[in-house]
């Protein structure tokens, strides 16, 4: 069956992408060995530390006293899910095939989900 890149696919992409930007916030914050913010300066920040740039710097995500980006903070949460929402999204219009094959992703998965709704059913 052919797959055409519809506009729920978009939605459905988008809630996805937010669901991973989720993620990742709480990958960065739990995983991370070393603070991020080594001073209050931020040039030296921006030079020295491996986790901390200039988007962090122009966007303000938050940090906590010790230097660590912060999990309980939602404008890091809301950063981080805007981003990969935008991102992901750009990715699908801009860059050729990939929106048709998360399209081709979507519908799998939905399928697949369905399949196994009917085999339980089956099975009950």
């Amino acid at each position: 069956m052919e797959t055409e890149l519809a506009t729920w696919h978009f939605a459905v992409a988008g809630i996805i992408f937010a669901l991973f930007g989720a993620i990742f916030h709480v990958i960065r914050a739990v995983f991370n060995v070393f603070p991020d913010k080594l001073s209050d300066t931020p040039a030296v920040n921006i030079l020295v530390s491996g986790g901390y740039g200039w988007a962090d710097y122009l966007w303000g995500t938050e940090y906590d006293d010790a230097g660590y980006y912060r999990l309980d903070s939602l404008k890091n949460l809301r950063l981080s899910v805007t981003f990969s929402v935008f991102g992901g999204l750009a990715a699908m219009v801009l860059i050729d095939g990939a929106g048709l094959g998360i399209a081709t992703l979507i519908e799998a998965g939905i399928g697949g989900f369905v399949d196994l709704f009917w085999q339980r059913i089956a099975e009950l």
